[in-house]
């Protein structure tokens, strides 16, 4: 299965992101399930969640070098934007 590059993120609210991929799709990925897994928690301080960047490349979303999100698992289980 071909995944395609994460192109932008930008975050919607408290807990989702806008990801728009280079096949000209866009999800939203909802992050609260991620919240409560220790990694992520520090995402719950929305100055930190403000600073999304894509990697170079497009294979992941990243906050620091910590924190970041595949662009398998964006792609996987973010909800298709008609």
């Amino acid at each position: 299965m071909d995944i395609p590059k994460v192109t932008s993120a930008k975050v919607i609210d408290d807990q989702t992101l806008l990801i728009a991929f280079d096949n000209r799709q866009k999800k939203k990925y909802d992050l609260t399930r991620l919240l409560d897994q220790e990694m992520f928690a520090p995402l719950k301080n929305p100055a930190l969640l403000k600073a999304i960047q894509v990697e170079q490349g497009g294979y992941a979303v990243v906050w620091d070098e910590n924190i970041d999100i595949s662009e398998y698992e964006l792609w996987s289980h973010g909800q298709t934007i008609p």
